[in-house]
C-alpha cells in the first residue's frame, strides 16, 4: 500500500487517454449525466446532496495537503491551491454550503472550463490508479463540475452573456495576482511562468509568453461555448 502513497513513485509516466484516464472520465461523465436525467428523483434531497458534495471537496483538499505534509513534500512554491482548478475546489465547497449565486456564476465558467481542461490533460507525472494523487485529482475536479450542475438544476440560476466577460475580467485579475505570487515564491501557479512538464493544452500553444495569449483566447472561446450550452439547454428545458 505504501507505493500508492509515495510522492515520487517509480514507473512510467501517466499516459494521456490511456485506459485508466478514459475510465476516470467516463465514470465522471456517467455520474453527471445520471444526475441530470434523474433530477426529479434527487431534487427533494438536494440539500443533503449539496452537503455531501461539499464534504467530498473538503476531504479531498485537506487529505491532499496532509499527504504532502506527512510525506515531507509540502512547499509554498508547489502545494498551495492557487491553480484556477484548485481555487475552484475551494469556491465550489463554499458555494455548496451557502448557495451563492455569485460563486455559481464564476464556477459555471471558470470552474467548469478549468476542471474540464485538467481532466482532459491531467498533469499526473507517474501517478497511476490507485495512487492517492490519482484518486484525489479525479474526484476533486469531477466533483467541481458536478457541484455546478447540481446548483444549476436545484436553483435555476441565470447565466448571462454579460457574465461571460465579467468572469474573463476576474480570471485575468486573478492571474495578475498569481503572477506576482509566482515572482515572489519562484513558483509556477496557473503555469504563467512556464508550461507544465506533462502533456497539456499549453504544449500546442507556442512558447512563453505567446502561449499565454493563446490560452486567453482559448479561455474566452470555452466560456462562450459554455454560454451557448446553457442557452441551448434552457431552450429545450
Amino acid at each position: 500500500m505504501g507505493k500508492y502513497l509515495q510522492v515520487h513513485p517509480e514507473g512510467e509516466k501517466f499516459s494521456l487517454f490511456s485506459a485508466e484516464h478514459i475510465w476516470a472520465i467516463v465514470i465522471i461523465a456517467v455520474i453527471i449525466v445520471g444526475m441530470m436525467l434523474l433530477k426529479k428523483s434527487w431534487m427533494p434531497y438536494q440539500h443533503p446532496i449539496r452537503l455531501a458534495l461539499a464534504a467530498v471537496l473538503f476531504l479531498a483538499l485537506i487529505t491532499h495537503q496532509m499527504w504532502l505534509l506527512t510525506e515531507h513534500a509540502w512547499s509554498a512554491a508547489s502545494a498551495l491551491p492557487l491553480h484556477l482548478s484548485d481555487l475552484s475546489v475551494i469556491l465550489a465547497f463554499i458555494m455548496l454550503i451557502n448557495g451563492s449565486e455569485k460563486l455559481f456564476q464564476f464556477l459555471y465558467f471558470a470552474g467548469i472550463a478549468s476542471s474540464v481542461q485538467a481532466l482532459l490533460t491531467p498533469d499526473l507525472s507517474t501517478y497511476h490508479f490507485p495512487h492517492f494523487q490519482y484518486i484525489v485529482f479525479f474526484i476533486s475536479h469531477g466533483t467541481v463540475i458536478l457541484a455546478v450542475v447540481v446548483m444549476l438544476m436545484a436553483f435555476s440560476y441565470p447565466v448571462t452573456f454579460r457574465s461571460v466577460w465579467k468572469i474573463v475580467l476576474i480570471v485575468n485579475l486573478y492571474a495578475v495576482i498569481i503572477f506576482a505570487v509566482n515572482k515572489w515564491l519562484g513558483s509556477n501557479y496557473m503555469f504563467l511562468m512556464k508550461k507544465p512538464e506533462g502533456v497539456s493544452l499549453l504544449n500546442v500553444l507556442g512558447k512563453w509568453p505567446w502561449y499565454l495569449i493563446w490560452a486567453e483566447l482559448t479561455m474566452i472561446v470555452s466560456f462562450l461555448l459554455l454560454f451557448w450550452v446553457y442557452k441551448r439547454g434552457r431552450r429545450h428545458h
